[in-house]
């Protein structure tokens, strides 16, 4: 029997005991203080479990999902920040700019219904690009690069929420989602998704509307990237600048999902525990703990070629080598570049990827 069929619980597990960390941190070291990168990871991975339904479930390859972060942040922003005449609460604006995302995502994959592969890739490479330039150049509404603030903080019954209850809220926001995601998954639709992913002309055949599908997979897509971009923006009270939703997010969403195993639900959610927290904790921990020494190194340079080579050579190497952060992205390429290798179907995959192949001449024709 399949590994996700003998442990249904594990997903479960897993996160109530991230819901049971903020009270065991008291009682644990500094270093181990992790509220504040737990709720990047828990963001990230909202945004990639919507990618994982375009890119896992349907087949599409999705290279500007941060655009609509960016679409959902900004829709949040300007429903609810004070210098508007919106002013939404907390949760009528989270309808809304899922609503927001749901229609960008609609009117990205109308055009693109015939366009398959690389050439899909690229159409929404672009559409990054242009919807981040578009935010910049329409700074009458947006504000262009100084961002949209003060925003109001995720609430609860009214109540605004500070440090634990933030990081309760959004695990419980990727809880919501995970079920969600895994109830489409195992829907008419979701396998209607699926079988578009493995033989679209098949699907056509079997009286499935691939067009509608997929339409459906793009603002499903949409809605909970533009939600993960409205969380982020609540939590740190600002819109940030459009180019804080660059490509470089897109690329760190997609690493989310193939390292955590395209198509797989709870792969994503493994995927975005490697990926951000290597970005957010591991790498931010050893810089920290490696800054002392790189005091001494950028001492004044002394006189004289030798020692001022082994001077150079010291402080290169502890403001560039010891640094752990100017290494992430080459750390991110290698991490894919071993999964690729060793287990190309990911860290967690489909569970189709887990059950054994039938036996020889089980199911041939006689």
């Amino acid at each position: 029997m399949a590994a996700a069929r003998r442990n249904p619980w594990v997903p479960w597990i897993g996160l109530a005991a991230l819901a049971a960390w903020p009270l065991l941190e008291p009682a644990l070291p500094a270093w181990m203080h992790l509220n504040e990168p737990l709720t990047e990871v828990f963001v990230y991975a909202i945004l990639a479990l919507g990618l994982n339904v375009l890119t896992g479930f349907t087949g599409l390859l999705n290279l500007g999902v941060a655009a609509f972060a960016a679409i959902g942040a900004y829709a949040f922003s300007i429903s609810t920040c004070e210098i508007y005449p919106f002013r939404l609460g907390f949760w009528p604006a989270l309808g809304v700019t899922m609503a927001v995302g749901a229609l960008a995502g609609f009117l990205l994959g109308a055009p693109t219904l015939r366009v398959r592969g690389d050439y899909l890739a690229i159409v929404t490479l672009g559409f990054g690009e242009i919807v981040k330039d578009v935010l910049v150049n329409l700074d009458t509404i947006t504000k262009g690069t100084q961002g949209i603030n003060p925003l109001p903080p995720p609430s609860l019954f009214g109540t605004p929420l500070e440090g634990r209850g933030q990081y309760w809220l959004l695990l419980a926001f990727v809880a919501v989602t995970f079920a969600g995601v895994r109830a489409l998954e195992r829907s008419r639709i979701g396998r209607a998704w699926i079988s578009i992913r493995e033989d679209e002309l098949a699907s056509r055949a079997m009286g499935i509307r691939p067009d509608h599908a997929k339409m459906l997979a793009f603002a499903t897509c949409a809605a909970l990237a533009a939600l993960s971009g409205a969380l982020l923006v609540s939590r740190l009270s600002s819109s940030g600048e459009p180019g804080n939703y660059d490509f470089q997010v897109s690329v760190l969403a997609l690493c989310i999902v193939i390292v955590g195993g395209i198509g797989s639900v709870r792969g994503t959610l493994v995927g975005a525990a490697v990926m951000v927290g290597m970005n957010s904790v591991v790498l931010v921990r050893l810089t920290e703990a490696l800054g002392s020494g790189g005091g001494a190194a950028a001492s004044a340079r002394p006189e004289g070629f030798l020692a001022s080579a082994g001077w150079f050579v010291r402080t290169w190497a502890s403001n560039v080598l010891l640094t752990p952060t100017n290494w992430k992205f080459g750390l991110f390429g290698l991490a894919l570049v071993l999964m690729m290798i060793f287990r190309p179907q990911g860290i967690l995959p489909p569970r189709a990827v887990h059950e054994d192949p039938p036996a020889d001449g089980e199911g041939a024709g006689t």
